[in-house]
């Protein structure tokens, strides 16, 4: 049973400056904050979430629990139909939408499951925009039509077996053999790897790190599938093998060199989690005040007990504080003026009280909050691999504090 949008409590209110009434108290909007939104943001976020709650929540704890994403590619060419991949890049097919639009899409993405919502930040904030960013006309006109129609999934490998948090000691290495570029080594830990026809791969070479894009059929390429995940299993997530991978001079992304290609791309799918996780949190904090409101124990709902209140008002505070941040953020990206450590401030406080969120949910759920049945432990599972992808807290803090300080720890 959903708590229904615009219940209230009855009284309570000064009327405003207008004269009328105080508007009513929303259990699932406390702060209002949906006036904060334009007809067309709410337009975005109504289309992505009957997406999702067609296509994905029916069939969600099934496909968690078999650790698969089936029909990973029609999955892919219906995001592409709604507009959802590439979502805030301009032309090339892409919708041109907002920075809060792509936000809220991720929220209502990751309110299904983080692994959606990963397939569609990897394929839009991460392999698009480095092409859009950094590409050539020619490899823009090549791939992002076709991906942001769904057609193509792309990949994105920086992170190595050994290389996680600094990507500056990665070894995979493209040479040189007369105007054609020859990649060798390995990629970890990579979103869509095995199902994608494209991949933007950084390598060292002798001018510094550069990006190249590589088309998953080239010989040498391949994509083991990396099993026995106990978070994000609804989610494809690959190694990339690159064994003497030849590419054409051309493969080369031209506009970039150094780590400020990838950061920068990384920052831009950190954006995404910063909305993102509170869509998770969002569906344990509905899941635990609708089983807190129906739940009886000692003759009365366990929503009556002062110690639930108190866990559900800390969970609405953190909830709504996170979605605040996150729209903030996005305004100011919209304004062209968001900075990579305002990004760290987001990814670090909303992933970090999201999974409080979906941990104290399982407590008010109590044997329930460990059963598929409820989204509670998908969540908290899931949230397991955003807290550390995309940056760990403790390299986020690190980031904050080197701009706090003007002093650098990280070496």
């Amino acid at each position: 049973m959903a708590v229904e949008r615009g219940s209230s409590f009855e009284g309570g209110g000064r009327a405003g400056r207008s004269g009328g009434a105080s508007p009513s108290f929303d259990p699932l909007d406390p702060l209002g904050l949906d006036d904060l939104l334009s007809d067309e943001d709410r337009a975005v976020r109504e289309t992505v979430r009957r997406w999702a709650a067609d296509r994905v929540l029916p069939n969600i704890a099934e496909w968690y629990e078999r650790g698969e994403l089936p029909g990973i590619r029609e999955l892919a060419r219906e995001l592409g139909a709604i507009g959802a991949l590439g979502m805030s890049l301009d032309g090339y097919g892409c919708a041109g939408a907002s920075a809060v639009q792509y936000g809220l899409a991720c929220l209502e993405l990751e309110a299904a499951d983080s692994g959606i919502r990963s397939l569609v930040s990897v394929q839009g904030s991460l392999a698009m925009y480095a092409i859009h960013r950094y590409g050539s006309e020619a490899q823009k006109r090549e791939w992002l039509p076709r991906m942001a129609a769904g057609e193509v999934i792309g990949c994105f490998g920086l992170t190595e077996p050994d290389h996680g948090s600094d990507p500056a000691g990665m070894t995979t290495y493209a040479k040189r053999d007369g105007t054609d570029w020859v990649l060798t080594g390995r990629k970890m830990w990579i979103t869509n790897g095995s199902v994608a026809g494209v991949a933007v791969v950084w390598a060292r070479t002798d001018e510094g790190i550069r990006g190249f894009v590589v088309p998953t059929d080239a010989p040498g390429f391949s994509a083991p599938e990396i099993r026995h995940k106990w978070s994000l299993r609804a989610s494809v997530t690959s190694e990339l093998v690159l064994d003497d991978v030849r590419l054409p001079a051309d493969a080369v992304l031209p506009e970039v060199s150094g780590l400020r290609g990838p950061l920068s791309c990384l920052s831009h799918a950190r954006y995404g989690i910063v909305w993102g996780s509170m869509g998770a949190a969002r569906s344990c904090f509905e899941s635990a005040l609708d089983y807190a409101r129906s739940r009886e124990q000692f003759g009365r709902p366990i929503g009556a007990f002062q110690l639930t209140q108190a866990k559900l008002a800390d969970m609405a505070v953190e909830l709504h504080k996170g979605i605040l941040l996150a729209h903030h953020l996005g305004r100011r990206m919209d304004a062209g003026r968001l900075r990579p450590e305002q990004v760290s401030f987001g990814k670090l406080n909303n992933v970090r009280e999201a999974i409080e969120i979906c941990r104290t949910a399982r407590t008010i759920l109590g044997a329930n909050g460990i059963s598929l049945e409820y989204p509670v432990m998908r969540h908290a599972t899931n949230l397991e691999s955003v807290l550390t992808y995309e940056g760990t807290v403790e390299m986020h803090q690190l980031v904050l504090g080197k701009a706090l300080t003007g002093l650098d720890a990280f070496r």
